[in-house]
C-alpha cells in the first residue's frame, strides 16, 4: 500500500487516480502542521511507500506566513522522511523550482546550486534538506508551473478571464515548463514503484514539461486550443509586482529522468487533455 500525504491538492487528485488502491490522508487525518502526527501515521500504517504531495502553496501569502509556510514545507516532511528511514520505506517528495533564483538562460540541473527568492522557496529548500538528512530512500522532484482541470492554476485563470476580457496583459519575461499535474503523479507512482526496487535511484529529479515557453505563448496556447479569441499582450513582470519575485528563469534540466525511465511530458498534449475534461474542448 502506498501512503499520500494530500487530498485535495491538484498532484494529489491525479494520484487518486492514478493509485487508486492508495490511502490518502487530508488534513483532517494528518494536519501537516502537526509533523509529528504526520511521522505517526506512517508509523501506524506502515506503507511500503510514502509520497507526499500535500504543501503551502500560496506563493505571496507565504511571504507574511513564513513560519507556517516553513513547518508546512519543511519540518513536516522532514518529520515524514525520519519515520520513513526509521521503518526502511522510500518516499517521494514533490519540490519547486523556486529554489532556485531564476537567474541566466540555461536549464537549472538537479545539483545547480540554490538561492530561493522568496519565503516559500526557503520552506520548500529546508525540506529537500531535511529529506537528504533523514537517512531515508528518497527522490525529490522538483517541478514547475502545475496545470489541471482542479483547483487554481493558470490555465483555468486564463479560460476564466477570456470569459469577460478581450485582451490581456502576460508576463512575457518569465520562462519554464508548464507541467500536467497527471503527469506529476503518473511520475511519482512511478518513482516510487522504482525506489522500492531499487533504493541506489534515491536523489534529486527535475520534471518539467515541454517545451519551455514564456507565461504570455502559455496563454496565446491556452486559448487557441480553447478556441477563444482573446488577444495577449506581451508585458515585463515589472509591469505586475507581486509580494513574492517569482524566477524569471524556470528552465529545469530534465536529463536525470533517463535514470528513471521517464521524460519530459508534452504540456500540450496535457493542455488538451485538461480542456477535454473542463468541457471546453
Amino acid at each position: 500500500m502506498i501512503l499520500v500525504f494530500g487530498q485535495t491538492g491538484q498532484v494529489a487528485r491525479e494520484l487518486a487516480r492514478v493509485l487508486p488502491g492508495a490511502r490518502f490522508l487530508g488534513r483532517a487525518e494528518a494536519d501537516l502542521t502537526d509533523p509529528d502526527a504526520c511521522a505517526g501515521a506512517i508509523t501506524a500504517l506502515r506503507p511500503d511507500a510514502v509520497i507526499n504531495a500535500a504543501a503551502y502553496t500560496a506563493v505571496d501569502k507565504a511571504e507574511t506566513e513564513e513560519a507556517l509556510a516553513t513547518r508546512i514545507n519543511a519540518e513536516a516532511p522532514g518529520a515524514m522522511a525520519r519515520a520513513c528511514a526509521a521503518l526502511g520505506l522510500p518516499m517521494v517528495h514533490v519540490s519547486t523550482d523556486y529554489v532556485f533564483d531564476g537567474s541566466g538562460d540555461r536549464p537549472f540541473g538537479p545539483d545547480a546550486p540554490t538561492a530561493p527568492l522568496g519565503a516559500y522557496g526557503r520552506g520548500k529548500l529546508a525540506g529537500e534538506q531535511a529529506l537528504r538528512g533523514s537517512g531515508a530512500t528518497h527522490a525529490i522532484l522538483r517541478t514547475s508551473w502545475v496545470f489541471s482541470a482542479h483547483g487554481s492554476n493558470f490555465v483555468k485563470t486564463m479560460l476564466r478571464l477570456s470569459e469577460t476580457r478581450d485582451s490581456l496583459n502576460v508576463v512575457a519575461d518569465q520562462i519554464g515548463g508548464p507541467t500536467p499535474a497527471r503527469a506529476i503523479a503518473e511520475a511519482c507512482a512511478h518513482i516510487a514503484e522504482a525506489l522500492t526496487r531499487d533504493p541506489a535511484l534515491s536523489g534529486t529529479y527535475h520534471f518539467s514539461g515541454a517545451p519551455d515557453v514564456s507565461w504570455a505563448d502559455f496563454a496565446r496556447a491556452i486559448f487557441a486550443a480553447a478556441g477563444r479569441r482573446t488577444r495577449v499582450q506581451d508585458i515585463p513582470a515589472a509591469d505586475y509586482p507581486t509580494p513574492a519575485r517569482r524566477p524569471a528563469n524556470s528552465r529545469l534540466d530534465c536529463s536525470g529522468l533517463d535514470r528513471l525511465g521517464l521524460s519530459r511530458p508534452d504540456w500540450k498534449a496535457g493542455l488538451s487533455a485538461v480542456l477535454q475534461e473542463l468541457e471546453i474542448a
